[in-house]
């Protein structure tokens, strides 16, 4: 294997975990509950024509150089606003809602951080 996409492979093991981790839960939710799965997934397609959202997905993936943080940045903003809907104190979001944010957003940060270990190398 060449040893430039070697090194970009090695880089990009969180990418392709996130990346993974979305269409298992996809492939999952459809095993187990197709209708909720449906709905976050129409919600998510639906997000991506929401730009404000989009270019903050890429522009973490691009230009943060940790990966990692971004990650766990968004999955403990989802958790807290998680815990703030049960807690009332979000009463017009929903947790399906704010699943769908977060698809969407490690989805576009994952390819954007590919992209940019892609670029390092100019190829």
């Amino acid at each position: 294997m060449n040893e430039q996409l070697k090194t970009i492979l090695s880089k990009a093991k969180l990418n392709f975990a996130v990346l993974t981790a979305i269409v298992l839960m996809a492939i999952l939710g459809k095993i187990t509950n197709p209708e909720l799965t449906n709905q976050i997934f129409e919600t998510a397609d639906k997000l991506v024509s929401d730009l404000i959202l989009i270019f903050v997905a890429i522009t973490l993936g691009a230009f943060f150089p940790q990966f990692k943080l971004v990650v766990l940045g968004s999955i403990g903003a989802f958790i807290a606003a998680a815990i703030a809907i049960q807690l009332g104190i979000f009463t017009y979001l929903t947790t399906d809602y704010l699943f769908s944010v977060l698809i969407v957003v490690l989805g576009f940060a994952s390819i954007a951080n590919l992209y940019r270990h892609y670029r390092e190398f100019g190829l």
